[in-house]
């Protein structure tokens, strides 16, 4: 198998843009007021990352629509919840800011992307804006944008994403407590498993 490895050969494959283009007209360096509003009203957000070393990192964050505070045109507070402490997309921001955001909005095929460098506060004030029923995050990833634009729908339209006619059946599907019982070759059944994970969820979502 070959593989490409410039970008005068991945250029043989794709165009280039021009500096007309749509494509390339539509990137923002700051945040307008359609980007304000579709992030207040995305409920989820994927956080891509890297350490010093190259390794990469996609990690998910959740919560009710708005729960990104957009501080100012250049400014995104992300709170951060309890989760499995593996910390990979903090560890990441330490020592590599860069990161890459892709807001969704359910049932909406285009996304906003936003890219730029990261970093992490534990400020009371923020801590106390953020909270969720009086539960503070554990830390907030504050992100300064460096480019924000739409990303048009053909992959959520190619996929049928937001269509359930489309999806599995979940009674079909392995529950978490079985795949890690597989994966980690423990002795407890999967349905023992199933259910301290559905425990841990109700005391430590927020």
């Amino acid at each position: 198998m070959e593989f490409l490895a410039t970008r005068e050969q991945l250029r043989t494959i794709y165009k280039t843009p021009r500096p007309t283009d749509g494509s390339i007209r539509k990137e923002l360096k700051a945040l307008d007021g359609h980007c304000r509003s579709f992030i207040a009203k995305s409920p989820f957000v994927l956080i891509g990352s890297s350490d010093g070393a190259g390794n990469a990192d996609v990690t998910p964050k959740g919560d009710k629509p708005g729960f990104a505070a957009v501080l100012d045109d250049k400014t995104i507070a992300i709170p951060d919840r309890p989760g499995n402490n593996r910390l990979d997309t903090l560890e990441n921001i330490l020592l590599n800011p860069s990161v890459g955001l892709l807001f969704l909005i359910p049932g909406m095929n285009e996304t906003l992307r936003v890219n730029g460098d990261a970093r992490i506060t534990i400020d009371p004030g923020l801590h106390e804006k953020l909270a969720v029923d009086g539960k503070q995050p554990q830390s907030i990833v504050v992100v300064t944008v460096k480019a924000a634009y739409m990303h048009c729908a053909k992959a959520f339209m190619r996929s049928e994403l937001w269509k359930p006619e489309t999806w599995y059946d979940r009674a079909m599907l392995p529950t978490l407590g079985e795949i890690l019982r597989d994966q980690l070759a423990l002795a407890e059944s999967a349905g023992d498993i199933d259910r301290s994970l559905d425990k841990d969820y109700q005391k430590t979502l927020w």
